[in-house]
């Protein structure tokens, strides 16, 4: 199933409440009452120009939200923008977005996107290689169709001289093993063909979904390409980790929350980098995250049922090993996932602001096309690194360490975890400070 979430504008009686949800973490577990500071690495450029002006403000239709965010103030958030005035901008790299179906206004409202923000024209490539009938039980091909324009606009937004190509299925990936090997298709067909180094996947099945023989043996068919292709081919894969919180869906129609615990595949993938979800605030400058959570929907984290915890886990302090029982946490890394507070975007003929942790995964994707043209050569499996300046002096400059909030799930009387200092089930080990983590990033990791 896909993971996103929308948040339209609406008129002004609903302002405020929109305001309290974007400052004020929500979920039934303890939340610390203040707020984890976060400096961006550099400001977005600002000029005294019309267009320029344009091009730094939220479109008139969602200016009543104050935390509506440009491409711009999202490079300055996650410490991009430096970056791309050194010229690091993604180009020559290819980042593959893995959907169901597509979206047929894609090329159309990319184009009104790009120009709203001063952004460079891209072609987006679309391939489409499964011959087989479409496959739509839930009607869902216009939310597919937002995943999929969400998804590109975001890679956009931060890498925007980088390729975006978009593998396409005609069956709706669900839960359970539905649409699963369709997607392992797309992906192979993405490293057989050379099309890039990094995969973007904003969806997801519940493990509970997946405990059956089937679902057990397509899991580890999934793995066996993943450790190839990550090892062997150089590839990198983000996962969101899902939008219920520290649980996910019982049944294949994603109808009935489970209320135990649990999480999702790929993100649970130990080859994998999973996306957690974040909510960020702008307060004149300096910026401030703590765990998307609005009651209902909270950024997926906790321990895989499936998988054992991996190496570069086990390099995690003691007391917080204690958590894991010997599984694979979840998640890696976070980004903004907050509907409230996302990145304007233009879906199906009109501007809103889209959220989930679909929004996470692809934010990584961008920043990854940024490291590997600064590498000059692809990155392949990162989470060792990541795991490896966690525990060194760097990681204070290498990540918002996000340290409020948890992802409990009131709806489905499930206590979630904590965000506390360091990794935790919620956030993993933060958002990325691009400028300091994407240089020692490369330096961590062997040529």
């Amino acid at each position: 199933m896909s993971r996103i979430a929308f948040h339209r504008i609406l008129p002004l009686l609903l302002l405020l409440s929109i305001m309290t949800a974007c400052s004020i973490p929500t979920g039934t577990g303890p939340a610390s009452a203040g707020q984890a500071t976060k400096t961006p690495a550099s400001n977005p450029v600002v000029t005294s120009t019309p267009r320029m002006a344009v091009m730094t403000a939220c479109p008139v239709d969602l200016k009543a939200n104050p935390n509506c965010f440009t491409p711009q103030a999202f490079r300055a958030a996650y410490g991009a923008t430096a970056l791309l005035q050194r010229g690091f901008t993604g180009k020559g790299q290819t980042v593959v977005d893995i959907v169901s179906f597509g979206s047929p206004t894609l090329q159309q409202d990319m184009d009104i996107f790009d120009n709203q923000f001063g952004l460079p024209p891209i072609h987006i490539q679309v391939i489409s290689p499964i011959n087989e009938p479409i496959s739509d039980p839930n009607n869902d091909r216009a939310g597919w169709a937002q995943e999929t324009e969400l998804d590109v606009e975001i890679i956009h937004a931060l890498a925007p001289d980088a390729n975006i190509v978009v593998l396409t299925s005609p069956v709706a990936e669900t839960e359970g093993t539905i649409g699963l090997p369709e997607f392992l298709q797309l992906e192979q067909y993405a490293v057989n063909h050379h099309l890039g180094n990094i995969i973007s996947q904003s969806w997801g099945a519940s493990e509970l979904t997946l405990q059956d023989q089937a679902g057990q043996q397509q899991v580890q068919q999934w793995n066996s390409f993943f450790q190839q292709a990550t090892t062997q081919q150089g590839m990198t894969f983000f996962a969101s980790s899902g939008d219920n919180g520290a649980t996910d869906y019982a049944d294949l129609q994603a109808k009935h929350l489970a209320n135990v615990a649990t999480t999702s595949f790929p993100p649970d993938d130990p080859w994998v980098t999973a996306v957690g979800g974040t909510s960020i605030t702008d307060n004149s400058g300096v910026w401030s995250e703590t765990v998307w959570n609005d009651g209902g929907n909270a950024g997926g984290g906790g321990f895989s049922r499936f998988f054992p915890m991996p190496s570069y886990q086990q390099t995690l302090p003691n007391s917080v090993q204690g958590e894991f029982h010997n599984k694979r946490g979840v998640p890696d890394v976070a980004g903004d996932a907050d509907p409230n507070t996302g990145l304007a975007v233009y879906l199906a003929g009109q501007w809103t602001q889209a959220g989930g942790t679909s929004a996470s995964a692809p934010l990584w994707a961008a920043l990854m096309a940024i490291a590997n043209q600064m590498a000059g050569r692809p990155l392949g499996f990162i989470n060792p690194a990541i795991y490896k300046l966690a525990a060194s002096l760097s990681y204070a400059q290498d990540f918002h360490d996000v340290t409020t909030g948890n992802n409990s799930n009131p709806v489905a009387h499930v206590t979630g975890y904590n965000a506390t200092t360091g990794w935790d089930a919620v956030t993993g080990f933060g958002t990325p400070n691009a400028a300091h983590l994407l240089p020692d990033l490369i330096a961590a990791l062997p040529a």
